[in-house]
């Protein structure tokens, strides 16, 4: 019979493409299932692969994933690494301790961990005041839970930790045991979380609510958006659970229109509302909730009013590549439509969380509106991603904002 040592299975090792090898080495996370030339046995989700250059040197490790185009996620790349304990809490830390300064008494919801960004490929982790909130993306961090439950509760001893899963592996979570929206460390005293993001107060419904609960990622244009509501009717078009709305009445908006196609967004909206009461500036705003797809709206309601703020957030638009063409031509529909219910001397802010649609095709859309138009108009700036979301490789570069202002 042969011996434990003689029947564990020899370390999973790849060569790859010289392409492939060039973008690793200029820090791309991930390695595709194609660009694999050699490969020294069949792998399993989440084991350690390590790859080869051409002169047969480390050069990366990673998590391995069969069932995914995505094969490996790195997590190194360059001189040979331990990947022990120390290395993983080392890592960990180092994401942590960034958002220190994002996070305080006045912010109790942030990302703490975004995903490759952070040297965590296909995962994040979110911090609701006292929850914390885990998105796994890749089935290949299945057999690596025991490691990141000792990092949770060597940091956050106290706080319970909500599992959201990726549709995309929902097969392999479930055939290890787990399931969406579970609590899978602590006790959970409410799943509707209430945070403070700049001083405001928001639910989060953290088991059942779109991503980890809330779209953390929009707070600095949400912020900028309070600054330029002052004496405004603003309209909120796709305004979900009223991030938006909440903050232009806070900056001191005389009325806002929360614009979405589902009721409970717009039940969200009024309950958000209804949290922040006691800032004299929200009490004091007019706020108005229409359920209607924002396109139809636009086209039979939207010239009868004018508005001195318009935001357009819309949902993700091209969710593939094969959808980027048409995504772009409804953006700029959007923008057109939008701009005819901007009152002279008021603002279009349009925001774009496609990742298939880049910054300048997106902002391109924007400006030909404005240009088609026939209206003076100046742009304020661009906007991207918030310092606790980076964006460290192209295909992360999902968000992007715009500001106009328009003079006639």
């Amino acid at each position: 019979m042969p011996s434990p040592a003689a029947s564990k299975p020899s370390r999973l090792r790849l060569r790859i493409a010289p392409t492939a090898e060039r973008h690793l080495r200029a820090g791309h996370p991930w390695l595709f299932d194609e660009s694999i030339r050699e490969q020294n046995r069949p792998g399993t989700a989440g084991e350690f692969a390590v790859i080869y250059d051409k002169q047969d040197r480390f050069l990366a490790i990673g998590l391995y994933d069969p069932d995914s185009p995505i094969r490996v996620r790195l997590l190194h790349c360059g001189s040979p690494v331990t990947l022990d304990d120390a290395w993983w809490r080392a890592r960990f830390a180092a994401a942590v301790d960034q958002r220190t300064p994002w996070f305080g008494p006045e912010t109790t919801g942030c990302r703490l961990i975004h995903g490759e960004s952070d040297g965590f490929p296909g995962l994040v982790l979110d911090r609701y005041a006292d929850a914390l909130v885990l998105k796994l993306y890749s089935a290949g961090w299945l057999p690596h839970l025991p490691t990141l439950q000792r990092l949770f509760e060597a940091t956050f001893p106290t706080l319970p930790v909500v599992l959201r899963l990726s549709r995309n592996i929902r097969d392999a979570t479930s055939r290890a045991g787990l399931e969406e929206g579970m609590v899978w460390r602590g006790t959970l005293a409410d799943e509707r979380q209430i945070f403070l993001e700049n001083g405001l107060r928001f639910y989060a419904d953290i088991r059942r609510g779109q991503k980890t609960g809330f779209f953390l990622d929009q707070r600095d244009n949400r912020h900028k958006v309070g600054s330029l509501a002052t004496g405004s009717d603003v309209l909120n078009a796709f305004s979900f659970s009223g991030g938006f709305s909440l903050s232009a009445a806070r900056g001191g908006a005389r009325s806002v229109v929360s614009l979405d196609i589902s009721e409970h967004a717009l039940r969200e909206a009024r309950e958000n509302f209804a949290l922040n009461q006691g800032i004299p500036s929200v009490a004091a705003c007019r706020h108005e909730t229409v359920q209607a797809d924002v396109f139809e709206w636009f086209r039979t309601a939207g010239n009868s009013r004018k508005f001195g703020l318009v935001i357009v957030d819309p949902p993700s638009l091209a969710k593939r590549e094969t959808e980027r063409a048409r995504a772009i031509v409804a953006y700029h529909q959007l923008a057109v439509s939008a701009l005819g219910t901007v009152a002279a001397g008021g603002h279009l802010v349009s925001a774009s969380c496609s990742g298939h649609v880049s910054g300048p095709e997106f902002f391109g859309a924007v400006r030909a509106a404005a240009v088609a138009s026939g209206r003076r108009w100046v742009e304020l700036e661009t906007t991207g991603h918030p310092p606790d979301h980076p964006a460290g490789f192209p295909e992360a570069k999902y968000l992007k904002c715009i500001y106009l202002r328009l003079e006639t």
